[in-house]
């Protein structure tokens, strides 16, 4: 356990807060330090979430206190914390689609002249706010219905780093950002913790930690495993202690190389749906894994859209297996009629009916599976019996079938969905950023789920992914798109993040180029 001499800017002792049947808490203790990042790890339901909410004045623990600068500190509110310089920044969302970037900047404190919204000043502000996280040139005056899930998490943070404030608490703050959005976001975290700033930092992926943390706290099963010095600490030692387990074995399996590619599944050629996606090709065959990588706003979630009908592209081909007739898919319906399923990017509101249960969850898109004698009625016997098979098939963790996959961690309600699509029975799968706001340990149970997929069950597998390091791990071809293009192909063994991150940009420095193995030409 890290111990120093100078009084913590926040602090809590022997924190405890249970729920019905559940220890969130127990005993814990938590410092944060001046001019210092603290990582706060530990996979979903450790109890991390708790304990910063009872930090920021969202939940009141029930037993335990808190210190603020050394006084006593036990705000009822958020608001309440925030004037006390404690902020937060929150994994999910708080964006209001139907403002401007610049109104949800700003929405608590609004610049006033004459009893009306001052936009020359609000623009000004909100310019100096984006250009904080990177975001120079960004109209501020974009509705945020009109931003992708990334965009959406840097105008977040640029809300959050926009308030002055003594601790600065960010969960997840990477979730849906590519590599050099993280980059940027660091360089602001650093100069943070230079001007005497206390960060605590909440993320899944490891290899961030280590970047930027100065020490890191482990939980688990609401318990403070222990807190280490981050320098010198190794990525494995971190797992284990979160994991309680070794996961080096699984992970390096994950790696191995995958001789299990069949005949074409699918081929895209010259899709466009401007002002995303410009020029976008590529073929993916049964039994393989293939990524598709770029920086927030290259098209990549805009081209799977398109894919699975949720958007009508402008222009180009869709082919299915070695037809040369393109099929048009105009809706979602009918593109699972072609056996193409879409993971959604945000399950929670775009993949998942959070209020109804597992059962209900998997057997939405084929309920002819559990019609009974009479047209249109469902048999609850036997939708609890299908969905209750292809749970425990892919193992979501649960109380029972009946419970409301709202309740579930970020791991199992992904697993519904996989369900889902696995009882529809659709041969092309496409995962749209697959472990978002999931623990290392559900990652990789949803790394080994989704490569028995692919070389087990035969199934074609497209990912989009901002995670790197995810996308080396269980990717067999790596497609690079930059800008709304498709400007590069790795196969295995290929690629390296340089290469990738190169062609990532290559739109962006105004190169043209066309998709070519393990390289880009210019036209």
């Amino acid at each position: 356990m890290i111990s120093r001499s100078d009084t913590p800017l926040l602090e809590c002792r022997g924190l405890r807060k249970h729920y019905p049947g559940v220890k969130a808490l127990d005993d814990v203790s938590f410092s944060v330090y001046a001019g210092s990042v603290h990582a706060l790890v530990g996979e979903n339901g450790a109890g991390k979430s708790t304990l910063t909410r009872c930090l920021c004045g969202l939940e009141r623990p029930d037993g335990g206190s808190m210190l603020r600068d050394g006084a006593a500190y036990a705000p009822l509110s958020r608001s309440a914390s925030e004037a006390l310089g404690v902020r937060m920044v929150l994994q999910e969302l708080n964006i209001l689609d139907t403002l401007t970037v610049a109104e949800n900047l700003f929405f608590d404190r609004l610049p006033v002249k004459c009893g009306l919204i001052d936009r020359a000043t609000l623009r000004s502000m909100s310019v100096r706010a984006l250009e904080r996280v990177g975001l120079s040139g960004f109209d501020p005056d974009l509705l945020c219905s009109h931003l992708g899930v990334g965009q959406k998490q840097m105008v977040e943070i640029a809300a959050g780093l926009a308030r002055e404030c003594r601790v600065l608490v960010l969960d997840e703050p990477t979730a849906s950002l590519t590599q050099s959005e993280t980059v940027r976001l660091f360089e602001q975290i650093r100069q943070l913790r230079a001007d005497g700033m206390g960060i605590v930092y909440i993320s899944h992926r490891m290899e961030e930690i280590l970047q930027i943390a100065d020490y890191v706290s482990v939980m688990r099963d609401g318990h403070m495993i222990d807190t280490l010095e981050a320098n010198g600490l190794q990525l494995d030692s971190i797992i284990h202690l979160m994991v309680g387990r070794e996961l080096k074995g699984e992970m390096e399996d994950l790696r191995g190389a995958h001789d299990s590619r069949g005949r074409v599944a699918l081929r895209v050629e010259g899709l466009r749906h401007p002002p995303m996606v410009h020029d976008v090709s590529f073929d993916l065959h049964y039994g393989e894994i293939v990524g598709l990588a770029g920086l927030v706003g290259a098209g990549r979630t805009e081209s799977v859209r398109c894919l699975f009908g949720a958007d009508r592209p402008t222009g180009g081909n869709i082919y299915l297996g070695e037809s040369t007739v393109p099929i048009r898919i105009k809706s979602p319906r009918q593109a699972v009629s072609h056996g193409i399923a879409l993971i959604p990017e945000d399950r929670k509101s775009q993949g998942l009916l959070l209020p109804l249960a597992i059962c209900a969850n998997i057997t939405l898109a084929h309920m002819r599976s559990v019609v009974s004698g009479l047209p249109g009625w469902i048999s609850p016997n036997r939708e609890r019996h299908v969905a209750t098979d292809y749970a425990q098939r892919l193992g979501v963790k649960c109380s029972g079938i009946e419970q409301a996959v709202g309740h579930l961690s970020g791991g199992n309600q992904q697993k519904t969905i996989i369900a889902r699509w696995l009882l529809r029975d659709c041969n092309i799968l496409i995962f749209d950023e697959p472990t978002r706001g999931i623990d290392m340990g559900a990652r990789v149970e949803i790394y080994k789920l989704i490569r028995h997929l692919a070389t087990v069950d035969g199934k074609a597998v497209l990912i989009v992914s901002s995670d790197m390091m995810e996308l080396s791990m269980i990717c067999d071809r790596i497609v690079v798109l930059s800008a709304g293009y498709s400007v590069a192909e790795f196969a295995r063994g290929e690629w390296t993040s340089e290469k990738i991150m190169e062609a990532a940009l290559l739109k962006h420095l105004g190169d043209k180029s066309s998709v070519v193995e393990g390289n880009t030409v210019n036209e």
